[in-house]
């Protein structure tokens, strides 16, 4: 049999781009090397999918994904943030919006939302083969003719979808192994680098404080001593280094980098000014002027980090406070306002959310996400390596390019 679509990946913008394309009459099927779809989508917002991020303006949605996010525009305004909240809330699944504009299901199950998206395959007839593991693709004059299972299993179509996702959690099956058959199609490929992943710290103290949560700092990420980026919010220590919300947001500018030069300044107090906070400490050491330095930080900062910072600035901890010179209590302001960290790295993929990086923008019409390069070859997800921050924004991304390309190639 030969089909009118051949989808490979059975993710979010896999299973969306099977559902569309079915409703506008095509025969599809949905190819996905697990033995079960949505292995990684059960995995995102903690297991409680963040489907999307409900940011009204659609140049704010866009600005999210960096200078490349302007590749968005066409998808996001055929299927946006409303269009996936109604899909799903019209097949069952309540939802709500929570912090930071992030929309989940009530539920707080990714197992509904996948449940919902299988309903919506079935009642649609797309033909689903799991267990199928593309070995290779088969072209002839810019056009792809079969795919070729492990196993021998031929698959003709007149049109193909790849939606295979990255090179993040690996242990779903997300090889990367897409990108190399695409390098073969002729696609520039670019990269594949981690991205939304905890960093690695060159200092080895930072292993004291292994566990210590930040819930509003503001850090600011540096290359060659030139601010690149900047977050405020929640992050935590590891031992090795450090993640949280803002950690995996800054990770991609360091991993495309390759890590070298960077350095982050930590701000623990970002509601004052170095003026306020100096004040601040002022009157706790009046207050407390013949208790030890050690004993005074009580509701003011984290006990873990005393120590470290009592370290660093070289302070003895056995001092009495009334003895503290106005040059200690400046380096202390200095401290806690731009605590600088230097980074040696990143995590690996294993650790990563997504993959920054991919096929080559360039190479893909963002009309109508059609292979600039292969006539019958269209995409959608993590393969275009469009990475944007926590929240919902990526898994957005996939619905709307999945959405697009179901429909173009429905329509040839």
């Amino acid at each position: 049999m030969k089909y009118d679509i051949a989808i490979i990946g059975g993710g979010p913008a896999g299973m969306i781009a099977a559902i569309h394309a079915s409703e506008l009459g095509a025969r599809v099927i949905l190819l996905e090397k697990n033995d079960r779809l949505g292995v990684k989508l059960l995995l995102t917002g903690g297991g409680r999918c963040n489907i999307t991020n409900k940011t009204e303006d659609i140049r704010e949605f866009i600005n999210q994904f960096g200078k490349d996010g302007k590749f968005l525009f066409s998808a996001l305004n055929k299927f946006g943030v409303n269009n996936v909240i109604d899909f799903f809330e019209n097949r069952g699944v309540k939802t709500k919006v929570e912090e930071k504009n992030r929309v989940f299901p009530k539920s707080n199950s990714a197992v509904e939302i996948l449940k919902a998206l299988i309903k919506a395959l079935k009642e649609q007839g797309v033909e689903i083969k799991t267990n199928a593991e593309v070995k290779n693709i088969v072209s002839r004059n810019n056009k792809i003719e079969k795919i070729i299972l492990v196993g021998g299993e031929e698959i003709e179509a007149n049109r193909y979808i790849i939606c295979t996702g990255g090179k993040s959690y690996p242990e779903t099956g997300s090889s990367g192994d897409a990108l190399k058959w695409l390098k073969k199609l002729g696609h520039t490929i670019v990269g594949p680098w981690p991205a939304l992943v905890p960093i690695i710290i060159k200092e080895t103290f930072v292993k004291r404080l292994e566990g210590l949560s930040l819930k509003d700092a503001k850090i600011i990420l540096y290359k060659d001593n030139k601010k690149v980026n900047e977050r405020q919010g929640e992050a935590i220590f590891t031992a090795t280094g450090m993640s949280g919300p803002i950690i995996l947001n800054l990770s991609k500018d360091i991993a495309i980098n390759g890590a070298k030069n960077f350095k982050i300044s930590i701000d623990f107090k970002p509601a004052q000014t170095f003026g306020e906070l100096d004040l601040e400490l002022q009157d706790i050491f009046r207050t407390n002027g013949n208790k030890l330095f050690k004993n005074i930080f009580d509701n003011f900062l984290p006990p873990k980090f005393v120590p470290v910072l009592t370290e660093l600035a070289k302070i003895n901890p056995e001092k009495k406070v009334n003895i503290i010179t106005g040059a200690e209590r400046t380096v202390l302001v200095n401290l806690i306002k731009n605590f600088v960290l230097e980074i040696k790295g990143t995590e690996k993929f294993e650790k990563a959310i997504t993959t920054a990086g991919g096929v080559n923008l360039a190479e893909v019409d963002p009309r109508s996400m059609k292979s600039k390069i292969v006539d019958n070859l269209y995409f959608a997800g993590e393969i275009v390596g469009l990475a944007g921050p926590t929240g919902g924004y990526n898994l957005q991304a996939c619905w709307s390019t999945g959405y697009l390309a179901g429909e173009s190639a429905a329509k040839g």
